[in-house]
């Protein structure tokens, strides 16, 4: 990876557009793309000029497109229309989100399409290049014509209007710029519709949230491998000629995973003649329900990589004469994969809450309730409540809100999206199922060491010592919710899986060989 990334030239991954929203990297204009960006600026100031009719131009806007502008209000128009289409509710998303949108609409803009201003484009990187994100409301998108409300409170600072946050504190816009010496910009022809046309909202939710599933199911495996060691369980369902007769991706590298954690452990080695002869399917089956998680996860990550790089608002400036007034503002493409990936997530946690009820029953040598006083200690039974809360709230989050569409702009717009709520609820989703995993390792590590002296494989070893730091061995009941939260922290902040990948490649075990389609990159 570079330290600078060159908008509407170079192409965007998720991994690039986090590291620029994380200030690793630096987005600049090259020549390039600003020859390209001055030349759409040129032709919008030709169509004015010429009082040709061009939709979001000199005509209203949705409903209105009808309705002709005069050549004097052309500019007006571009700054009412961030006026009139700030209409969000609910709380602000996070100023990492506002960042990301910023970020994924400078590239689509900088490809030279949309007529917008380079002034424009450079102030909206001087709100990225200095950390300062506006205030946007999480509520208010139907995903087309694109994420109107919420594009425009991100881009209401440009004239001076709404809110930024400044580290962590929301601020006024206006007094921001002046006390940077910055005057609010006057929008040109179309800037304001090019500005607020695009499917920014969704695909920020999109990129944010592919890294957090990913580190989600990455850890599903890990913590799963324990649960299975603790519940003396076998690794011949992970048996790589079993896979290859049924070749999915995402199983075969989660079969991978599992072969490699669970290598060298003294605690499989010791029950290998038990004469068990099959596993319930919340161990046996983890291949093949954490895999088809992570084949949605792929998919999810193959159509944001298309979005990234796309130009998503209207009408299209091919040149003065030629102009194209069309539909890729539609959020459809990524809400369908982002419904899918919520409905991913939650089977994930629901797997993982099975494995936790295995873990309480007393069986295979195991104490009921993972304690020897239990009566007095209630051991792990209530944690195992609240998997199954969120496990069922999950459920509930996981009606596709792309299933749904109600016209607007009287009827003009006659089908929508609703990919912004898509996104928002795979969020939600993903918050329950870093709980769900972090009550899953709670427990698991609770129970593995009944198998003493025996020791699990190295990797597994020092995953366990990881949450030791934090949490301790229960030999009777305390607030486990103070448990819970420190290791859903280690899930959250990504600690548990990079320490154990760093501790797994130290030993030569490199988890995920051979399928680095599944990365960040």
């Amino acid at each position: 990876m570079t330290d600078s990334f060159h908008y509407g030239s170079d192409k965007l991954t998720p991994a690039i557009v986090i590291a620029l929203a994380e200030g690793s990297m630096r987005g600049i204009i090259a020549a390039p793309a600003m020859a390209r960006i001055l030349k759409s600026r040129d032709d919008v100031r030709e169509i004015v000029t010429q009082e040709k009719t061009v939709y979001g131009i000199n005509t209203g806007f949705g409903v209105l497109a009808n309705t002709l502008i005069s050549p004097d209000d052309t500019k007006t128009l571009q700054h009412k229309i961030l006026q009139s289409h700030s209409v969000g509710v609910g709380n602000s998303i996070s100023p990492f989100l506002s960042k990301i949108m910023m970020i994924t609409k400078v590239q689509s803009l900088a490809q030279g399409y949309s007529g917008i201003q380079p002034e424009t484009l450079e102030r909206i990187c001087w709100f990225i290049d200095h950390d300062i994100s506006p205030v946007v409301p999480e509520k208010g998108s139907v995903g087309a014509s694109g994420d109107l409300a919420p594009l425009a409170h991100l881009f209401l600072p440009l004239i001076g209007l709404g809110e930024v946050w400044v580290n962590g504190k929301k601020l006024n816009s206006a007094s921001v710029l002046a006390d940077h010496g910055l005057r609010p910009l006057q929008l040109g022809p179309k800037e304001g519709l090019a500005l607020i046309n695009g499917t920014q909202f969704i695909l920020a939710y999109a990129v944010a949230n592919l890294r957090r599933m990913h580190y989600c199911l990455e850890s599903a495996d890990l913590i799963g491998a324990m649960s299975l060691e603790a519940l003396t369980g076998t690794k011949s369902p992970f048996d790589q000629r079993l896979h290859a007769l049924r070749p999915y991706r995402g199983n075969q590298l989660v079969a991978q995973r599992l072969r490699n954690l669970l290598s060298g452990s003294e605690i499989m080695q010791s029950h290998i003649d038990c004469g068990r002869v099959q596993d319930p399917y919340s161990l046996r089956c983890m291949p093949q329900v954490h895999g088809a998680s992570r084949n949605a996860w792929l998919h999810l990550k193959e159509l944001t990589q298309i979005e990234l790089n796309s130009v998503t608002d209207n009408p299209l400036i091919f040149s003065a004469d030629d102009t194209i007034s069309g539909g890729n503002f539609h959020g459809q493409p990524l809400a369908i994969p982002l419904d899918y990936a919520t409905i991913a997530a939650s089977e994930a946690g629901n797997i993982s809450d099975r494995r936790c009820y295995l873990l309480l029953e007393g069986k295979w040598g195991l104490p009921l309730l993972l304690m020897n006083d239990v009566g007095l200690n209630s051991g792990f039974m209530i944690p195992q409540y609240t998997t199954a809360a969120l496990v069922t709230e999950n459920k509930t989050l996981c009606f596709p809100a792309s299933a749904d569409s109600i016209p607007t702009s009287l009827g003009q717009e006659d089908h929508v999206s609703m990919g912004s709520i898509s996104g928002r609820k795979l969020e939600m989703v993903l918050e329950n199922l870093e709980y769900i995993l972090a009550i899953e390792l709670m427990t698991a590590c609770q129970a593995i060491e009944f198998r003493r002296p025996l020791r699990s494989s190295s990797i597994l070893e020092h995953a366990h010592e990881f949450v030791r730091q934090q949490v301790s061995f229960a030999k009777e009941d305390r607030i486990f919710a103070d448990d819970i939260r420190k290791i859903k922290w280690m899930i959250e902040s990504f600690s548990f899986i990079r320490e154990t990948d760093k501790y797994a490649a130290s030993k030569g075990a490199h988890l995920n060989k051979d399928f680095e389609d599944f990365s960040l990159n």
